[in-house]
């Protein structure tokens, strides 16, 4: 149990994971992803940060405890037993997406989609017929669909048709402002998301995973450790798929795609020098 004994109202970021993480990173009560941090006994009184006695509340359900609608003994039972670790995801959150353009772009890479009328879609990333992220236009409408998997190919994210929701069984998960971060382990980031209402998503960082599958993200590039494939600087418009990889039934028409390509078996040390040296060659030249 992790206590600190400090003057300021600031939690330190340890204390904060912890209790993120034996809250199932949501409101103890209804699982919103959107929380804040409360001292169920009152701050004033304690004056101290310790991990047990913090829980998550989010805005609707800080605001009836403080004011006294919400009696602190409900919480401390929902704090026992949060809503996410209890059924497993998170409450689902509606981002706010809309408009007859969109753009996401993904390490130095972008796609853009104008609504062209019924049936405008776009797939940045599909792999083995299954569409890591996708966005529909329609009549105004912005429609994203994410799937993150580990490497077990579980899904630990899904984002349906800009509703989010999420397991509550990796290490860490931050939505903090528009930024979402799930991360594997310390300092291990499986995907980090930046929403920018009302028409744009970009993929700061992370892993794509799916089947053997691997797709590394970084701020400047995209990495397929299979082959050693290095993209950046790339921008495909209303082409119906981005990367395409793996084999799809029904085949999608995209700026670049591989079918016939080697299964992770966990040694990319070659890809990640090559990606080294690429990027050391470009920054020579520029």
């Amino acid at each position: 149990m992790a206590e600190e004994n400090i003057n300021s109202r600031d939690i330190p970021n340890p204390i904060q994971r912890e209790v993120r993480q034996r809250c199932g990173f949501g409101c103890v009560i209804c699982g919103m992803p959107l929380y804040e941090y409360e001292h169920m006994e009152e701050w004033a009184q304690v004056k101290r940060h310790v991990a047990d006695e913090i829980t998550l509340l989010c805005d609707q359900h800080h605001r009836e405890k403080t004011n006294g609608l919400l009696p602190k003994e409900t919480v401390y039972e929902a704090n026992k037993n949060p809503f996410n670790l209890r059924e497993g995801l998170s409450k689902p959150y509606n981002l706010h997406f809309s408009g007859n353009e969109a753009c996401i772009e993904i390490g130095g890479n972008s796609f853009t989609c104008k609504d062209e009328g019924y049936g405008t879609a776009m797939v940045p990333i599909s792999v083995d017929g299954t569409p890591l992220i996708g966005i529909v236009l329609a009549d105004g409408h912005f429609l994203l669909n994410v799937v993150i998997f580990d490497e077990f190919n579980t899904p630990v994210l899904h984002i349906k048709n800009n509703q989010l929701f999420y397991s509550a069984e990796p290490w860490d998960i931050q939505l903090t402002g528009t930024n979402l971060v799930i991360r594997e382990g310390h300092r291990k980031i499986l995907i980090d998301f930046d929403f920018q209402p009302p028409n744009k998503i970009v993929i700061n960082r992370g892993r794509f995973l799916r089947n053997g599958i691997e797709i590394l993200v970084r701020p400047t590039n995209i990495l397929i450790t299979n082959n050693s494939c290095l993209l950046s600087g790339n921008h495909a418009h209303n082409c119906h798929g981005g990367l395409i990889i793996g084999h799809h039934e029904k085949p999608i028409g995209g700026f670049f795609g591989m079918q016939n390509i080697p299964r992770y078996l966990g040694n990319r040390k070659e890809a990640l020098k090559f990606e080294r040296e690429v990027t050391k060659n470009h920054q020579n030249m520029t």
